[in-house]
Formats: C-alpha cells, structure tokens, sequence
C-alpha cells in the first residue's frame, strides 16, 4: 500500500511538471504577460472578476495565465483566494446614473436624454476573420493615451437622433446620465424601482447558506456571478415559451462607477476608486392584477467589466424569477429559484461533473457486483420459464 501510495505522488508530479510544460507552450515563442491578458482581453478578464466575486484585473489575467485560459478553472483561482482576503469596509450603494459612461443603448426610444453612446461593440462590426490582426504592428504611444484619456472626440448625427463615437468616457463625475426608463415612469406606465420593505440589508451570499425562498438582493448576488452560458441559456428559454416575459433592451451602459465608503472616524463618504460595470434593465409587459393596472415591469442585471450578454441575460432570469409578486403562473424551470440559483455555479458544476474522472474504483466494484447478481438472476428466471 505504501509503495502504491508514493508511486501515485510521483505520477501526481509528474502531471504538474507536464502541465507547466504544456501552459508555457513552444519555448521559442514569446512567453504571454500578465499585461498583455489584462489590456487585451479585457472581456475575458472581466468574466473571471464577475464570476469570482473578485474586482481586480490584475489577478484576473494572472489566473488566466495559469488556467491556460480556461474561464472557469481561472474563476476557480480567483475565488479561492477570495476566502482569504479580510473584509475591511462595506462600501456605499453605486450611483450608476453617475457612472462615466463609455457605452450606452436603448432599444425603446429613437431619441432620449443623453443620447444614444455606440461606444466599443461588436454590434456593427462584419463577423469576419481580420487577417491583419494576425501581424503585430507598433502604434504611437501618443495616440494610444489620447484614446485612454477620451480626449478625441467626435459626435454624429444618425437618422435624426444625435449618436456619439468618442473612444474614451463620454461623462465625466457629476453629471448625471438619465435612464431611460424614467419617462415611463413619470407617467406611471411602469414598476416604480423601489427598496424591499423595511430597506433590509441585503444577505451575503459567500458567507451565509442560501435558505429559498431567497430575497431578491440574494438572488441578483447570485445571478451576478453565475455561468455567463448557463444565464444565457435560461434567458432564451423565457424568450421560447418557457416563461412569461416579452422583454425590451430599456438602457445598457457600460462605464466607470466611482465606490465609495463611510470611515468610522470621519463620518462621511469618500471615493476609494472606481469600477467599470456594465448594467442593464429590461422591461416587460404586465397585464395587470386585481390589485394592479397593466404596466411595464423590470427586470435587472448589473455585472463587472464590459459584459452586456451577461447583464442582459441577468436582467431577463431576474424577471422570470419574481413571477411570483405578479401572480403569474410559474409553470416553467426558469422561473424556479432552486433551479435557476444554485446549478448557474459554475465552480459546484464544474467539480460535480469532473470529480466522476476520479477513482471510483470502490464504487464501481460495488455496481459491478449488483449487476452481476441481477443478470444471474434474470438468466435463472428465463430458464425457469422455459
């Protein structure tokens, strides 16, 4: 037993000197940076903070790196040193309508305050291969900090409605960027965006057990840092009959938030930095109720990094998921909190799925054995019988 024992520790070694192998690929090309992940892959980079719980891009990249770019073992790193940071302050509530933005959309209205902000997108781009890409080429470090600071600038006009297409924030602090649903709600046509009754504070779920029915603070912690492909494929199974929602892209942003915190010995908030998020409010119909007039209801999504798929996706599971204070029937798996909750971790799923890769050898003998004796018993009875 000992000898198996260190000849497994030696294969177990052995791995990991092949998995380093295998991570630093072919020596004689130019080993990847932790830089280079964190500025360039930016979308990648912003998933594993999401998904983590995590808002540090240097880690993020650093995790990455060591996956082999594998999004879920990275979000696996990061968390695990998540546990061993201390908590030190509980910061203020984010004012989005303050964040400098760089992206901002709405599906609803052809012209609303603020504009409409095109910002960095795929959304009109050709889904071709750019060869050039395959070729690196130097660019001016002048022109490369002009475009970071949003110094240049341009603005356009398109089919009457006024569409800006500067590379950098198009607000800075302490201009307020309206949403776009606050018409609607200036007229009643939709949901007042109101606290919990009492304004509790919102339970965390990395420290407290999730007991359901769960608050919706609880359920949007979890929706946040649940599988992007996961919350995407719930989102269009409500928009294929299997939930009542017939959403709306209401406002999309994507920016920079300041955070801020209250210390003890100074009794007032300060800004400590900032965060870029995405965020996102679908809207739906509503019929209405014995107790309510037909309206626009919300669903939200709020998510580190530039992620609209996944605040989308968010914003349409959250709205499924309060089915219940409408009244409406729930009749599908979307709109089921132990459903939709605790399986969108990828981390759990993944570890449920790749520990049957395993020894199970004692288990398998186990079944081996019980099929064994059900066929000896099979083959006896149709001898029997004949």
């Amino acid at each position: 037993m000992y000898i198996a024992v260190k000849g497994g520790e030696a294969a177990i070694e052995a791995s990991r000197v092949l998995l380093a192998e295998a991570r630093r690929g072919d020596p004689a090309v130019r080993e990847l940076e932790v830089v280079q992940i964190r500025e360039q892959l930016g979308l990648l980079v912003g998933r594993v903070m999401a998904e983590s719980s995590l808002y540090d891009a240097e880690l993020a990249a650093l995790a990455i790196k060591q996956a082999r770019g594998d999004a879920v073992e990275a979000i696996f790193l990061l968390r695990a040193y998540r546990t061993t940071l201390p908590r030190v302050a509980f910061t203020e509530p984010l004012d989005t309508a303050q964040m400098r933005v760089r992206r901002r959309v709405s599906a609803i209205f052809k012209d609303l305050p603020g504009g409409q902000l095109l910002g960095p997108t795929y959304d009109y781009t050709q889904r071709l291969l750019d060869f050039s890409l395959s070729t690196v080429r130097a660019e001016p470090v002048e022109a490369s900090r002009e475009s970071r600071s949003g110094t240049s600038t341009s603005s356009v006009r398109t089919e009457g409605r006024s569409v800006r297409t500067e590379p950098g924030s198009a607000r800075t602090g302490g201009e307020r960027m309206p949403n776009a649903l606050d018409t609607l709600a200036a007229e009643g046509l939709i949901e007042n965006s109101l606290p919990s009754e009492g304004d509790p504070p919102p339970p965390d779920i990395t420290r407290d057990p999730p007991v359901y029915p769960l608050p919706r603070s609880a359920r949007l912690q979890m929706l946040a840092r649940a599988d992007e492909g996961w919350l995407l494929g719930m989102a269009y199974a409500t928009q294929r009959g299997y939930a009542y929602t017939h959403p709306f892209g209401g406002d999309i942003r994507f920016g920079a938030v300041a955070v801020e915190l209250v210390p003890d010995e100074l009794g007032f908030a300060i800004e400590v930095g900032e965060i870029d998020i995405t965020e996102c409010q679908m809207i739906n119909q509503f019929g209405g109720s014995a107790t309510v007039a037909p309206q626009f209801t919300r669903g939200y999504g709020l998510v580190y990094g530039h992620s609209e798929r996944k605040a989308m996706s968010m914003s349409l599971v959250d709205r499924a998921l309060r089915s219940d204070e409408f009244d409406e029937e729930i009749t599908a798996p979307v709109q089921q909190q132990e459903f939709v909750l605790p399986q969108g971790d990828n981390i759990e799923a993944s570890g449920f799925v790749q520990h049957l890769k395993l020894p199970h050898y004692v288990t398998f003998e186990s079944e081996l054995q019980l099929i064994r004796q059900l066929r000896d018993k099979h083959f006896a009875a149709s001898e029997e019988e004949s």
